[in-house]
C-alpha cells in the first residue's frame, strides 16, 4: 500500500513539473526583459571601460574596444591632477559620515522602537513626513546655518548636514527591524539587571547586524556619490572631493578631458562596487527585513 502511495506521489509530482506553453512563454517573456536589461545596464559601463583606455581626449573617436588600449590616462589622474586629494577627501568625509549617522540614526530608532513616552506619535510622524519633502529645499538654510556656525567650506560641517540629512528616512527602517526582534529578550535583561544602554549594545545590536551594516553602506555611498550640496559647501580647491573634481574636467570651453573623466568615474565606482559584493547579504536581509509594518 505504501509503495503504491509513494509511486502515485511521484507521477504527481512529474506531473506537475510539466511546462505548460503559457508558462513556456511567461519564462522567455521574463528572461528576454531580464536580458534586455543587463544589455542596456552593461553597454555604458562598457563604453566608459573602452573610453577610459582610449588615446586622447575627445569621447566622439573613443571605442568600447579600443585598438591600441592605454592606462596613460589613469597615469595621469596621479601625476598631473589633483585626484589623490579628492579621493582622499572623499574617503574621510563618507567614512565620517558612515559613523555619525549610524550611531544616531541606530540610537534614535532604538528609542522609537523600545520605549513610549509622550509626543512619539506626532515625533515619528513628523519624521514621516520629513521624507516628503527633498533635501534641495534646505539648500539656502543650510548655506546659511554653516555661514553662521563657521563651518562653511569644511568637511565637518559638510558631515554634519549629510548625517542629519539621512536620519528621517533610515529611522524608520531601522525602528521596522527593532520592532521585530522581540521585547521579551529585553524583560529578561532588565532581571538580570542590565540597563538600557547594556541591552541595547549586547543583546539589540548583536541581532540587528544585517540592517546597521546596511545603513552603514548606504551612509557611506551617500556623500561618495552626491555632487550638488558638496559644490555649494565646499569653495577651496584642498577640500574638493572626486564629484567636483571629476566635474570640472568636463565642464567650460577649456576642459574636454573627457577619456580622463572615464578614467577617473572607474576608480571611482570599484570601491562601491567591492562593498556591495561582499555585504550583498547583508543588504537584501536588511532591505526585505526592516521594510514592515511598524
Amino acid at each position: 500500500m505504501s509503495t503504491n502511495t509513494s509511486t502515485s506521489e511521484i507521477k504527481l509530482v512529474k506531473k506537475k513539473k510539466k511546462l505548460t506553453p503559457k508558462t513556456i512563454a511567461l519564462r522567455a517573456l521574463v528572461y528576454t526583459f531580464l536580458i534586455t536589461n543587463t544589455i542596456f545596464i552593461l553597454f555604458p559601463v562598457l563604453w566608459i571601460i573602452g573610453s577610459s583606455l582610449n588615446p586622447g581626449n575627445s569621447l566622439y573617436s573613443s571605442t568600447m574596444f579600443p585598438k591600441n588600449p592605454t592606462f596613460i590616462h589613469y597615469k595621469e589622474l596621479f601625476t598631473k591632477t589633483d585626484y589623490p586629494i579628492w579621493y582622499k577627501n572623499t574617503l574621510k568625509i563618507a567614512f565620517l559620515n558612515m559613523i555619525f549617522s549610524t550611531i544616531l540614526t541606530t540610537f534614535n530608532a532604538y528609542v522609537f522602537s523600545r520605549f513610549r513616552f509622550k509626543g512619539r506619535k506626532p515625533l515619528l510622524v513628523t519624521i514621516l513626513v520629513l521624507q516628503v519633502f527633498p533635501s534641495f529645499l534646505t539648500l539656502t538654510a543650510v548655506y546659511v546655518l554653516l555661514m553662521n556656525l563657521g563651518l562653511y567650506n569644511t568637511h565637518i560641517g559638510l558631515v554634519l548636514f549629510y548625517a542629519g540629512a539621512q536620519i528621517p528616512g533610515n529611522t524608520w527602517l531601522i525602528k521596522g527591524y527593532f520592532d521585530q526582534i522581540p521585547k521579551s529578550l529585553d524583560e529578561a535583561a532588565r532581571v538580570d539587571g542590565a540597563t538600557n544602554f547594556t541591552t541595547f549594545t549586547r543583546i539589540i545590536m548583536p541581532l540587528a547586524v544585517p540592517i546597521i551594516v546596511f545603513l552603514a553602506l548606504t551612509s557611506f555611498i551617500g556623500p561618495w556619490m552626491d555632487f550638488i550640496f558638496q559644490s555649494l559647501i565646499l569653495s577651496s580647491a584642498e577640500k574638493k572631493t572626486l564629484a567636483m573634481g571629476l566635474m570640472e574636467m568636463v565642464t567650460g570651453q577649456s576642459n574636454t578631458k573627457f577619456t580622463l573623466f572615464a578614467a577617473g568615474a572607474i576608480l571611482v565606482a570599484i570601491p562601491i562596487t567591492i562593498l556591495y559584493a561582499f555585504l550583498q547579504k547583508y543588504i537584501v536581509e536588511g532591505l526585505s527585513s526592516g521594510a514592515v509594518k511598524s
